[in-house]
């Protein structure tokens, strides 16, 4: 388990060597510093907390620059906890940076959706508007009457209505890392997170399972199955 946290640049897209565009998101990931450790023995877990950008001493509350004192590490605006597979290896204050993560690796992304505030049904939902003939009035946009007869009477948990948009936690799972700069603090991953531009977020080994694929490993012996290919084939088999 690999995990790191950090902030969303932007989106772009750069060239492989076969000159084929690939939409990428860029990501400023750490540097983070361990600032508590969970173990077995106290917590009954074990896990590490790991703090991110520097921040001012006065923006913090006495507890929390109590808890960042105790570990010796400068306040940091946020904290995150992590079950890493290396966690009792990993001492209080190691600096865990962006090239922990390798090219070709797959990650899921975790941030804050974009809020839109109260919305309607076809932004928020994607229903049709109204006619617009046939005095149609001013409710064009509007849901319009859902509820049943007598039976059963009410709205079915699920459906569609105006409210609360985004400003939720997403997260996208099983993106690929094309490239990285500890450098810079850079993670360039394929495809889009979520977030507006400078979000928090967290970067995680995916929980995906990826199987390598063996030439011929998808090819049948079945003399049946094999006859939809070629038929020809198919026929010298059985005999």
């Amino acid at each position: 388990m690999k995990a790191i946290i950090g902030k969303k640049v932007g989106m772009s897209q750069i060239f492989d060597e076969k000159g084929h565009v690939i939409p990428v998101t860029v990501i400023e990931a750490g540097p983070c510093v361990v600032t508590q450790k969970k173990t077995t023995e106290k917590d009954g877990y074990e896990a590490v907390q790991l703090g991110y950008e520097d921040v001012a001493e006065r923006k913090l509350s006495k507890p929390e620059v109590g808890h960042l004192n105790k570990a010796g590490v400068s306040p940091k605006k946020y904290l995150r906890e992590f079950n890493l597979d290396n966690a009792g290896e990993l001492e209080l204050g190691a600096v865990i940076k962006a090239d922990m993560f390798r090219v070709g690796d797959f990650v899921d992304v975790t941030g804050t959706s974009k809020g839109h505030g109260y919305e309607g049904v076809v932004k928020r939902c994607g229903y049709a508007i109204q006619r617009k003939s046939h005095g149609g009035g001013p409710v064009h946009r509007h849901v319009g009457s859902r509820g049943s007869g007598t039976d059963p009477s009410r709205i079915f948990k699920g459906t569609g209505g105006p409210g609360q948009m985004g400003g939720d936690t997403v997260t996208i799972q099983n993106l690929e890392v094309v490239k990285v700069d500890p450098e810079l603090n850079m993670l360039v991953v394929r495809g889009a997170i979520p977030g507006p531009k400078y979000s928090l977020v967290t970067v995680k080994n995916t929980v995906k399972t990826h199987k390598v694929k063996q030439a011929g490993a998808g090819i049948s012996s079945n003399p049946q199955k094999a006859s939809g290919r070629n038929p020809q084939k198919a026929s010298a088999r059985t005999k």
